[in-house]
């Protein structure tokens, strides 16, 4: 069966269907929320939220063909907000950094992964969906709910703000 029919089937409560599409599509989910939580445990956890909500609202999805692009944008909001509720229960015990951590990650990946932090939440997205998820950008305005123009615009803003933050430090 093709995504598209499955996803008609799991928006009618075919749970086989719904099955099988998550099934065919949790690499991706997971690799989305990793890209957002940095935490295996956090990902995890955040894609079985996603996939709750989703069984519980797909019957109201009016076009099943964008399924998958909904999906997406549940497990991204519900990021967003673990990211936030993070940002606000985080104590100075969650700051002590891990040295053996440190030294896996290079201090170019750590710089660029700063800049990005530093990012409005729309120049992030779209960069986060592009570059880490190798998504058009057709693909990423339908995640997103905007228009590809505006996508365009966003992805030009959010590598430029990048480019200033990374020769900030030193890297450029």
């Amino acid at each position: 069966m093709t995504t598209h029919t499955l996803a008609f089937a799991a928006c009618q409560g075919d749970q086989q269907a719904f099955e099988q599409l998550i099934t065919t599509h949790q690499e991706k989910l997971y690799r989305i929320a990793f890209s957002y939580l940095r935490n295996e445990a956090d990902s995890l956890e955040a894609i079985q939220e996603a996939v709750c909500r989703a069984w519980v609202k797909c019957s109201h999805i009016r076009d099943p063909e964008a399924f998958i692009p909904w999906l997406i944008r549940v497990l991204i909001n519900y990021c967003i907000d673990e990211q936030r509720r993070q940002k606000r229960t985080t104590t100075s015990e969650q700051i002590e950094p891990v040295q053996q951590s440190i030294e896996m990650v290079s201090v170019q990946k750590m710089d660029l992964q700063t800049a990005l932090d530093k990012l409005k939440p729309k120049y992030r997205h779209v960069l986060i969906l592009k570059y880490y998820h190798d998504m058009t950008l057709t693909d990423i305005a339908t995640i997103l709910d905007k228009p590809e123009g505006t996508v365009k615009t966003w992805l030009h803003q959010g590598l430029k703000q990048v480019r200033v933050q990374m020769s900030r430090g030193g890297i450029y």
